[in-house]
């Protein structure tokens, strides 16, 4: 998608804004909870700003969302609010100059200061130190778990060091057919080499291992380090032994509740899917993703954070800011999680009274709101996408086919990044 930025840049200069109506236009992610979540602030907002016309929508149908706000950056038909902005692609935009930078509005720096750590506002604040986005949602990656399954095991139980896990996947691999093929695994993760699988398998298993440490820090690949080199040997591992499937398991039901896999790397979207549709009798647990077997202090994971954004084109900012702040303040943030059943992307959230209710009535969420406290975006890097494609090439070799040792992968990698960013 970055190689279209010089594309974009040149047609930004020619193309004519094609909106004529005077009501500022919020866009939101098109699944269901987030559209009646949405429809529900635009109503409020509406009542209550009536001097403000706003309308929302659902982004256009495509491939992916990221394709339409491209397509719409190009054309500048932008809306005035988008909603659902991975992180990744923030300082592409910044630097393309079609974001609004959101601290020299009224008002932002002092409410964020109320919701954001200081580490927190530190990883949205772009290169040049303004700040284009609003941090709205995460969901945490975590290893969900069948506890009846793994309890069953020798010394293999729950939350995982590498050398525990993979004492789990020798015990529960299995050939149920005896047909000399395993049936029964102890995972499965998405093995093609698209870049953004590694958000939901290395990545987190690296800011696991690091206590969150980047991958790019000033413009040079940080990553060559024995955290990395590990990460790779951990999976590496999974799949030389035949404890994670190497084939995609498409059977007609969802292999965790078949119980055809033990455990999954997911986010809290999980719980009600499991709930809807598990067995009786079926348990599972929600713990840290897998750590080095030395490793000491809180476990951190990727927090796959979408945020909010204010597109230039937008004619009256203030009160797009003044929209988003009811999205984004306490009421908000409570209702997006009932909604949803995602999390905000908010100091203390697991402490918090406001939230004590919610988490009571659905306390298998709870793990995913303490693990708030330790997540991660991705680096403020214009060219993550392809970072994160070097990595996944390297990857498939390596951890799917080890052609290659973890060393030299990790290490031809980082290599391969330092070019890109012109090292």
């Amino acid at each position: 998608m970055h190689k279209l930025l010089p594309i974009l840049l040149i047609l930004l200069t020619s193309c004519e804004n094609r909106r004529t109506d005077q009501a500022l236009v919020f866009w939101c992610s098109n699944n269901a909870g987030e559209i009646a979540f949405a429809k529900e602030f635009t109503e409020r907002w509406q009542k209550q700003r009536p001097d403000k016309p706003l309308r929302y929508q659902p982004i256009p149908e495509g491939q992916s969302s990221e394709e339409i706000i491209l397509a719409s950056v190009v054309g500048k038909t932008t809306p005035d609010i988008y909603a659902n902005l991975w992180q990744g692609l923030v300082e592409m935009y910044a630097k393309a100059k079609v974001l609004v930078p959101l601290d020299t509005l009224k008002g932002f720096r002092e409410f964020l200061n109320t919701r954001c750590d200081s580490s927190m506002i530190a990883e949205i604040t772009s290169s040049d130190g303004h700040i284009y986005q609003v941090p709205w949602k995460v969901n945490p990656i975590m290893t969900v778990c069948n506890t009846r399954a793994l309890n069953g095991l020798q010394a293999a139980k729950p939350p995982y060091t590498y050398s525990a896990y993979l004492e789990a996947g020798r015990q529960f691999k299995q050939d149920k057919n005896g047909d000399g093929y395993t049936d029964q695994w102890l995972g499965y993760t998405e093995v093609k080499p698209i870049w953004y699988q590694r958000l939901f398998n290395f990545y987190p298993l690296y800011l696991a291992a690091s206590n969150g440490a980047p991958l790019i820090v000033k413009n040079r690949a940080v990553f060559n380090n024995p955290y990395a080199v590990e990460v790779f040997r951990f999976l590496q591992d999974l799949y030389k032994y035949d404890y994670f499937a190497k084939e995609r398991l498409s059977a007609t039901r969802d292999p965790f509740l078949a119980q055809t896999i033990a455990t999954q790397f997911t986010g809290p979207w999980t719980v009600g899917f499991l709930e809807k549709f598990k067995d009786p009798g079926f348990a599972y647990g929600t713990f840290a993703m897998p750590v080095p077997d030395r490793h000491q202090g809180p476990v951190y994971t990727y927090g796959d954070p979408k945020n909010i954004v204010i597109f230039n084109t937008c004619r009256d900012p203030q009160a797009a800011w003044e929209f988003i702040r009811t999205l984004v303040d306490p009421p908000g943030d409570l209702r997006l999680m009932e909604l949803t059943g995602q999390f905000p992307r908010r100091k203390n959230l697991d402490t918090d009274p406001y939230f004590a209710g919610f988490l009571q009535k659905n306390p298998l969420l709870m793990p995913f709101a303490r693990q708030t406290r330790y997540i991660k975006g991705v680096d403020n890097c214009e060219v993550i996408v392809e970072v994160f494609d070097i990595i996944s090439q390297e990857y498939e070799a390596c951890v799917i086919y080890n052609k290659k040792t973890p060393e030299d992968a990790i290490r031809d990698a980082a290599q391969a990044v330092d070019v890109l960013l012109g090292n």
